[in-house]
C-alpha cells in the first residue's frame, strides 16, 4: 500500500517528467509515432524524444512560414528524423569516408573526348530509364554503396539497354580489402575498384540488402554488371560536373548532410549557406539538373527512402559556390 509520502513523490516525478512538454501536441505526437512506427524503451526515452520532436516541429513550422513569405526557396517536413538530433542522423544515416589518397588525387585523365563542351539546359536521366527506384540504407553507413551502385546501374543501362538494381550489400560485405568499412563507411571509388578486381557485382535480387555487415557471399551466377575503370571529376568544378552528367549519365558525389535543413528537406530548391564543402560526409547520386523559376538546381537521388524529401529526391542549388561540396568528390565507373 502506498503511503501519502510515496503518492506525493510519484506526483512530483510525473510533474517533472512532463516539464517542457506541450500537451496540445499529444495527438500529433501519437499520430507521428504511428506513421513512422516509433517505439521507445522507457518513458524517460520517450520524453527526451518528444522534446526533440517538439523542437523540430517549431523549426519546420517557422521555416515553412518564412518560405511562404519568400524568404526560402524550399520547404521542410516532419519526417522520420524528427525525434533525432542532427548529430544522431549524421552518425547513423551517412557514411562517406574520404581517405587521404582521395584528398591528394582528385583527377584522372581529364578532359575526355567523350565529354561535351556544351551541355543541354536540362537533363533528367530518370526519363531515359537510367535510374532504379529509391532505396533506404537504414541505420547503416552504406550511402557510399548505394551511390556507387546507382552510377553502375546507369552505365549498365547505357551499355546494354537493361536497367537492373545492383547489390549494395555485395559492396558492404565484400569490399573491405579496398578500403571500405561496411556499415561504418566507405568511398565510391573504392567500391568501383572492388568491382573491377572482382570482375563483377551481383544483382539486388541475388544478393538482397540487409543493412548490416555480414560475410561476403558474392556468386558469379548472380553477377549482373562489371566495371573496367572509373573516372574522377576535377574537384569543385560544377561546370565539369554538369558536362559529365549530360554526357555520361548518373554520377556519384559526396555532400554535407549534417544540417537539419538538409535532413528535413521536403520540396523546392535547397539552399543553405551553412552547407559547405568542409564537412562532406554523405554519398548520393546526381541524376540530372535543370532550372526552377530561374533557379538552377541539381537533381539528386538519396538513399533515405521515399518518405524523405521529394519522394526520395532533393533538388540542390546549382552554381552556388559548390554548395554542400556537390562537386568535390564526383566520380563514375566505365564498363
Amino acid at each position: 500500500m502506498l503511503t501519502v509520502g510515496s503518492v506525493l513523490l510519484l506526483m512530483v516525478a510525473a510533474s517533472v517528467a512532463n516539464i517542457g512538454k506541450d500537451p496540445t501536441l499529444d495527438s500529433d505526437w501519437e499520430r507521428w509515432k504511428t506513421i513512422y512506427e516509433k517505439q521507445y524503451s522507457s518513458e524517460e526515452e520517450e520524453l527526451s524524444r518528444r522534446l526533440i520532436w517538439e523542437k523540430t516541429l517549431k523549426m519546420v513550422t517557422v521555416h515553412n512560414l518564412e518560405e511562404s513569405m519568400g524568404k526560402h526557396s524550399y520547404t521542410m517536413a516532419m519526417n522520420g528524423f524528427a525525434d533525432m538530433t542532427s548529430e544522431e542522423v549524421t552518425a547513423t544515416m551517412t557514411g562517406l569516408r574520404v581517405s587521404d589518397s582521395e584528398m591528394d588525387n582528385l583527377t584522372v585523365d581529364w578532359p575526355q573526348e567523350s565529354i561535351q563542351d556544351q551541355a543541354p539546359d536540362c537533363i533528367d536521366w530518370r526519363k531515359s530509364g537510367y535510374v532504379t527506384n529509391v532505396k533506404n540504407q537504414g541505420s547503416c553507413g552504406s550511402c557510399w554503396a548505394f551511390s556507387a551502385v546507382g552510377a553502375l546501374e546507369g552505365q549498365l543501362k547505357k551499355k546494354t539497354g537493361r536497367l537492373v538494381s545492383l547489390s549494395p550489400q555485395n559492396l558492404v560485405d565484400c569490399s573491405w580489402k579496398y578500403g571500405n568499412h561496411g556499415c561504418n563507411g566507405g568511398f565510391m571509388t573504392n567500391a568501383f575498384r572492388y568491382v573491377i578486381k572482382n570482375r563483377g557485382i551481383d544483382s539486388e535480387t541475388s544478393y538482397p540488402y540487409e543493412g548490416r555487415d555480414k560475410n561476403c557471399r558474392y556468386k558469379t551466377s548472380g553477377r549482373a554488371a562489371t566495371c573496367v575503370s572509373y573516372k574522377k571529376i576535377p574537384k569543385g568544378s560544377e561546370t565539369y560536373l554538369e558536362r559529365t552528367v549530360a554526357s555520361v549519365g548518373p554520377i556519384s558525389v559526396g555532400i554535407d548532410a549534417s544540417l537539419r535543413s538538409f535532413q528535413h528537406y521536403h520540396s523546392g530548391v535547397y539552399y543553405d549557406s551553412q552547407c559547405t564543402s568542409s564537412h562532406i560526409n554523405h554519398a548520393v547520386l546526381v541524376v540530372g539538373y535543370c532550372v526552377d523559376r530561374g533557379v538552377p538546381y541539381w537533381l539528386i537521388k538519396n538513399s533515405w527512402g521515399t518518405r524523405w524529401g521529394d519522394r526520395g529526391y532533393i533538388r540542390m542549388a546549382k552554381n552556388r559556390g559548390n554548395l554542400c561540396g556537390i562537386a568535390s568528390f564526383a566520380s563514375y565507373p566505365l564498363m
